[in-house]
C-alpha cells in the first residue's frame, strides 16, 4: 500500500524558482513540501550552472587581468594555473550555498524529499521510486529546463560535451568548437580560451548575440578580436567521430560546398528546453504550448485552479531572477493574496569579457516598433575609475522616451556592467526622468558613475567630456 502525505503546498522542483516558492510559501503560514530528484537544492543554476560558471569566469577573469599587466611590465612572472585546485574552489562555493540552502529549509520546516513525482489527478502526486503518494491542496511545479540536443551528433562520445560537462572542466582541448554563439556559449568560450583552447564557434545565424544593439556587439568584437573565431551563417551537416579527432562537415552556402574543420571535443550550447513532458505524461490535462512550455495566467496559476507553474518550464527568458520572482508571486497568489507577476522590464546579462549587460528597450526594439527615442552614449575611455583599472573599453547607453523624458532601456559593455544595470532597472520600474537621474550625485571615480554622465549627456550639463549640446547653441 501506498503511503499518503497530506500537505497544502507541494513544490516540483527544487532549483531557484521552486525553492524560492517554496521557503515563501512557509514564510505565509503555509505546510510545504519540495520534491527534488537531486540531492541538493538550487538546481541547475547553482550546481551545474550559474554559479559554477561565474566561479570559473571570475578565476578566468583574474587570469586575463594578471596577462594584460604583464604585458605592461607590471608582472613579469609566468603564471602556472591548478586545474586540480579550481575544481575544488569551485565545488566549495557550490557546496556553501547549497548547505545555505538545506539550512534555510529546516528553518523553514521545509522538507525535501528526494524522488521524481507524476501529476496523478489535480490533488495528487505519485513518487515514483518512494512508493509515496503526496495529497495537496496546491501544486507548483517549478522542473526547469534541460539542454537541447542535435539528432545527428553522437552523444555516445564523450568528446561531445554539453554545458555540465564543459564546468566540470574534464581536460582543456587543444581545439574546441562550440555549437551556438549565444550567452552559454560566448561564457564557456571565454573560459576555455583563457585556460589555453583554441576556439571556433558556430552558428547557423549570421548575427551574434541579436538581441543586443549593434554598437555593443561591435564593441564586444572589438574586444575578443583574434580571440575566437566565428563561423556564422553556417550550418553542420555531419560529425565523423571514428578517429582521434573529430570531423566537422559543414556548409555555408547551403549545401553547394562542404568543407571539414577538425576538434579535439564539441561543446554544443544550443540552448534549452522546457522540462515539462514528463510531468504531464500520465495526467495529460495541462495545458503546454508547441514549444513545451507550460500555460500560466499572470498570477502563475495554470488551466487547473491548484495548480502553478514557475521558472523556465513557464517560457522565456530562461533565468533564474525571473523564476525567482514568479516562486514568491505564485506562494502569495495561494496564501490569498491578489498579486500579479507583471514587471517592467527583466534584466539580461552576459558574463563575458567584457560583460554585455542589458535591459527594457534596445535601440534595435525602438527602431523596430517606431518609438519616439533617443540614445545618450558615454565612452569609459573619458570615465577616470575604468581608465585607472584598465577597463576603458566600454560603453554605457541610455534609452530615453522622447515624449516623456523618461528611461525606458539601457544597455552597457565593461567591467561588472551586470551590477551596474541595478540602477537603469529601478529608474525604469519607478518611471523615473533622466533628470532624475542627471541630478543624482554619483560617487567619483566610480564605474556607475557613467551612468550618472550619460543622463548629463542627455540634459546637456555633462562636463567630463565636450558637451555637445552646449556647443549647437553657440
Amino acid at each position: 500500500m501506498n503511503n499518503i502525505i497530506k500537505i497544502q503546498v507541494v513544490v516540483i522542483g527544487g532549483g531557484p524558482a521552486g525553492y524560492a516558492a517554496a521557503f515563501r510559501c512557509s514564510d505565509l503560514g503555509l505546510k510545504t513540501i519540495i520534491v527534488e530528484n537531486y540531492n541538493n537544492l538550487g538546481g541547475v543554476c547553482l550546481n551545474v550552472g550559474c554559479i559554477p560558471s561565474k566561479t570559473l569566469l571570475n578565476i578566468a577573469k583574474i587570469i586575463k587581468e594578471y596577462k594584460n599587466f604583464s604585458k605592461k611590465g607590471i608582472f613579469n612572472n609566468n603564471i602556472k594555473i591548478n586545474f586540480d585546485s579550481i575544481i575544488n574552489w569551485k565545488q566549495n562555493v557550490i557546496n556553501k550555498l547549497t548547505n545555505g540552502l538545506h539550512f534555510l529549509a529546516k528553518k523553514r520546516n521545509v522538507k525535501i524529499i528526494n524522488d521524481m513525482g507524476f501529476l496523478e489527478t489535480n490533488n495528487c502526486l505519485n513518487l515514483t521510486n518512494s512508493n509515496v503518494k503526496i495529497l495537496f491542496d496546491n501544486a507548483i511545479i517549478a522542473t526547469g529546463s534541460i539542454p537541447i540536443s542535435l539528432p545527428f551528433l553522437p552523444y555516445e562520445d564523450k568528446r561531445i560535451w554539453n554545458s555540465t560537462d564543459a564546468l566540470n572542466l574534464k581536460k582543456i582541448p587543444k581545439k574546441m568548437m562550440i555549437i551556438g554563439s549565444g550567452i552559454i556559449g560566448l561564457e564557456m568560450a571565454t573560459i576555455y580560451q583563457t585556460f589555453g583552447s583554441k576556439i571556433d564557434i558556430i552558428d547557423i545565424s549570421n548575427n551574434l548575440l541579436p538581441e543586443v544593439d549593434n554598437d555593443i556587439v561591435n564593441i564586444y568584437q572589438k574586444n575578443i578580436k583574434n580571440k575566437f573565431n566565428f563561423i556564422l551563417g553556417t550550418e553542420i551537416i555531419s560529425v565523423d567521430n571514428s578517429k582521434d579527432l573529430l570531423q566537422v562537415h559543414m556548409t555555408s552556402d547551403n549545401h553547394k560546398s562542404i568543407y571539414s574543420k577538425q576538434y579535439d571535443v564539441i561543446l554544443v550550447a544550443i540552448g534549452r528546453k522546457p522540462n515539462s513532458i514528463f510531468i504531464n505524461k500520465k495526467f495529460n490535462k495541462l495545458l503546454i504550448n508547441n514549444h513545451g512550455f507550460i500555460q500560466t495566467d499572470s498570477q502563475m496559476r495554470t488551466n487547473i485552479s491548484n495548480i502553478y507553474a514557475v521558472g523556465d518550464v513557464t517560457g522565456y527568458p530562461m533565468l533564474a531572477h525571473k523564476g525567482i520572482h514568479e516562486g514568491h508571486l505564485a506562494a502569495e497568489v495561494i496564501s490569498g493574496k491578489k498579486h500579479y507577476f507583471v514587471p517592467k522590464v527583466i534584466p539580461s546579462i552576459a558574463y563575458t569579457h567584457p560583460e554585455i549587460a542589458w535591459i527594457g528597450i534596445t535601440e534595435k526594439n525602438a527602431i523596430k516598433n517606431n518609438l519616439n527615442y533617443q540614445t545618450s552614449v558615454f565612452s569609459w575611455n573619458a570615465l577616470g575609475r575604468a581608465i585607472s583599472s584598465n577597463e576603458e573599453n566600454g560603453l554605457t547607453k541610455l534609452i530615453v522616451d522622447k515624449d516623456s523624458n523618461r528611461i525606458i532601456g539601457g544597455s552597457i559593455i565593461g567591467y561588472n556592467a551586470g551590477e551596474l544595470l541595478g540602477e537603469i532597472s529601478l529608474a525604469i520600474e519607478m518611471g523615473c526622468d533622466i533628470e532624475d537621474i542627471s541630478l543624482t550625485m554619483h560617487a567619483h571615480p566610480t564605474f556607475y558613475e557613467s551612468i550618472g554622465i550619460a543622463a548629463e549627456i542627455y540634459t546637456g550639463t555633462a562636463t567630463d567630456i565636450i558637451n555637445i549640446k552646449n556647443l549647437s547653441d553657440i
